[in-house]
């Protein structure tokens, strides 16, 4: 008996022209829609990039282009960037309604006070809060100033991600919104890459200090040495010099270079000294057994208190 052949049963979606445009529609609604918001975050980083080659070692500009690119894409209301100096966090950039960003301003600083959230931070975690106004870490009912802070912004849904570099936590970047609607994974993978980019600027600013500064020294050397050689006998050019220099590179105001001849210390260059300060270091006792002198004596530098040191 010859077998029949029987035809495969069609696609149900081949019976349904409709449905089958519609599905390739929305398909390539999809595919535009993401093939644009990476155009968008190209884009953005890109903006950032250029900034930060504009802007050698002023990092101002730099984090407000990141904030503001960042709560563009991430569909932010408000946020702020902030850097870590010690235990603190300083205001380095904000962004979102003026009456967020003034309440902000006039902080300044911030010390976290949750253990918890200072741990994820140091860890390199990302914080999420869906309602910040629910969520007993972030009520802040123990702290004035982070109420008034949530508060000023109409803050509920909030993400922050840390800045970290070598596992060494530089800072913070945050994204906050004005209604509970938690962030995507593709919005915190937006937040992070620009946290990234502000760890760049960071490391870049750095570095262009430092060499700056190597410089200034380099060419600072140089020029006592220049004196040196054209004051042959006469140190009185050369202290000068040497004073000048050093007040310069240490951004003092004022300062003065003695020497010791075993008894006492004898002022033999001053630089922006008040005249009655100048007048009194010549008629000073000759040095007793304090810890100050000793250190001093023993090749150790002193540095002096901000609250009433004893004066040399």
């Amino acid at each position: 008996m010859k077998e029949v052949h029987k035809s495969p049963t069609p696609d149900r979606t081949l019976t349904d022209p409709e449905q089958l445009i519609a599905d390739l529609q929305r398909q390539l609604a999809e595919c535009k829609g993401e093939r644009d918001e990476a155009l968008q975050r190209e884009t953005a980083t890109a903006e950032v990039l250029q900034v930060i080659n504009s802007s050698p070692g002023d990092l101002t500009p730099v984090f407000q282009a990141i904030l503001e690119k960042a709560h563009t894409l991430c569909d932010a209301a408000h946020g702020v960037l902030l850097v870590r100096e010690g235990k603190e966090f300083r205001l380095a950039a904000a962004h979102g309604e003026q009456r967020f960003v003034e309440a902000w301003r006039q902080l300044g600083t911030v010390r976290p006070r949750d253990e918890d959230t200072a741990a994820q931070l140091m860890l390199g975690e990302v914080v999420h809060i869906a309602d910040a106004r629910s969520d007993d870490r972030y009520r802040y009912r123990n702290d004035p100033r982070r109420e008034h802070m949530v508060e000023a912004g109409d803050v509920r849904t909030l993400l922050v991600v840390p800045l970290r570099k070598d596992g060494v936590l530089l800072g913070v970047i945050t994204a906050f919104r004005q209604e509970v609607r938690p962030f995507s994974d593709k919005q915190i993978a937006v937040l992070q890459n620009f946290a990234a980019q502000a760890v760049i600027a960071m490391e870049n600013a750095r570095l262009l200090t430092e060499t700056r500064e190597a410089l200034e020294q380099q060419t600072a050397t140089a020029e006592v040495l220049q004196v040196i050689n054209s004051s042959s006998g006469d140190l009185t050019p050369v202290f000068d010099a040497m004073l000048e220099k050093t007040m310069r590179l240490c951004a003092a105001a004022f300062g003065y270079l003695e020497t010791y001849d075993g008894e006492r210390f004898h002022p033999v260059a001053t630089h922006g000294l008040p005249a009655a300060y100048a007048d009194y270091l010549p008629q000073r006792d000759a040095p007793g057994s304090s810890s100050s002198y000793a250190q001093i004596l023993g090749g150790a530098p002193y540095v002096l208190s901000p609250r009433g040191a004893p004066v040399l």
